[in-house]
């Protein structure tokens, strides 16, 4: 009932954005001197785009890339289907295959993969690249079985298999944990398919290290409380009806919450901006809001597993993490080299949480060992945008090229 209350609501205001934009556009209104129309009508078209791209999947939309002065046509392939993602591949043109082969390992948190469209561009040049694409929980069918941190950790391994030995792991905020997981399993039952580099980016690996407002809520509230305030069942409108899920709505008001301030500044400024004819399709605002507003379900269980193992027990931090009962130990990983990357003003994965994983490592040489925190740049900006491309990218690549 909750869910279907949301996407109704979500629905009335797509419908009222498009209602205001469609009647104060008319051209009859352009006779008026009253900037009052043009005013409604950029309401309604901020607010018509806003609600529509909520439930919208975007589409990576990379059609092709520069390397060496040479522009190849790019496609994407699915290498693995699995029911609650699929393992995808940028396959360029080129005659010769790349020397980097890199897995990009994409967040189940709300958004969906396509969140790292620019992170993958920037590799495309000089990598083969391949991405972790998790589905919107709504569209699995409950047949289909649960899916949790553990689960999310075993379909990393059998990534890690596929795609052999030589292969250099990149891992963004949420996933650093099972990543770190599945590398320490692999290191013990299957020493062959050892990924040759870890890059882990602004994962909470020891959430305590340094405490945020992500921690702070998982510290207060009790699995039980979670369970019975954000945990809704999908509704009838989607193939996995009656799948329990943590809605992507919910954890988009949550991040939004968190910088009301600047969200309601740069929507302020939008609206100004499109009544004054300023704005555009692919101005700044709509290329980062149309990605940032798109949000997937989670199946419940990954996202309760995930603060009760991750953030409230800590079991990757006291290396106490199992999978099928059997215990992880992440002293095991003693050929895959580890690079962290922090960004210093990050207020969700805090600078120290994620280089926790470096003491973590005790079977690892000290030499195969780095850290490197981007000072001045928060969450998003350490795998996307300015910072990432010129400061860190050179870094990561060069990581790679000295472990290969």
């Amino acid at each position: 009932m909750a869910y279907d209350f949301l996407e109704s609501l979500r629905q009335g205001n797509q419908w009222m954005g498009a209602s205001a934009k469609a009647f104060w556009g008319n051209p009859a209104f352009g006779l008026s001197n009253s900037p009052l129309p043009a005013a409604f009508a950029a309401w309604g078209e901020v607010t018509e785009r806003s609600f529509s791209r909520i439930a919208a999947k975007p589409d990576w939309d990379i059609d092709s890339v520069v390397s060496k002065g040479r522009e190849y046509v790019v496609n994407v392939t699915t290498v693995v289907d699995k029911p609650f993602g699929r393992l995808i591949q940028f396959k360029t043109s080129r005659k010769e295959a790349m020397q980097r082969k890199v897995l990009l390992i994409a967040p189940m948190s709300g958004h969906y993969a396509t969140l790292l469209r620019k992170t993958v561009i920037s590799l495309l040049p000089n990598c083969e690249v391949f991405v972790t694409e998790w589905q919107n929980a709504r569209d699995i069918p409950v047949s289909k079985g649960s899916f949790d941190i553990e689960d999310f950790a075993k379909y990393l391994i059998e990534f890690f298999a596929i795609l052999g030995p030589d292969l250099h792991v990149i891992s963004v905020c949420q996933p650093v944990p099972m990543t770190l997981a599945a590398a320490a399993w692999i290191a013990e039952h299957q020493p062959k398919d050892n990924p040759s580099t870890l890059t882990l980016i602004g994962g909470p690996v020891d959430p305590q290290v340094n405490a945020t407002p992500v921690t702070e809520f998982s510290d207060r509230v009790s699995i039980q409380q979670l369970e019975h305030n954000v945990i809704q069942s999908v509704g009838a409108s989607y193939p996995g009806i009656g799948r329990r899920v943590y809605p992507g709505l919910t954890q988009l008001m949550s991040f939004m919450s968190m910088n009301l301030k600047m969200h309601s500044e740069a929507f302020s400024n939008q609206l100004f901006a499109v009544a004054g004819g300023n704005a555009s399709d692919h101005d700044r605002h709509n290329n980062f809001y149309d990605e940032y507003l798109a949000v997937m379900d989670m199946p419940a269980e990954f996202y309760l597993s995930t603060v009760k193992r991750i953030f409230q027990d800590r079991e990757l931090a006291r290396n106490e993490f199992t999978i099928d009962g059997k215990h992880v130990d992440l002293g095991k990983i003693t050929k895959t080299a580890v690079k962290v990357v922090e960004g210093g003003l990050d207020d969700i994965s805090a600078p120290g949480q994620c280089a926790a994983a470096l003491d973590l490592l005790t079977g690892l040489p000290d030499k195969r060992k780095a850290q490197h925190l981007e000072p001045g740049v928060g969450h998003y900006g350490i795998f996307s945008g300015k910072a990432w491309t010129e400061d860190i990218r050179p870094l990561v690549i060069d990581f790679i090229d000295s472990n290969s």
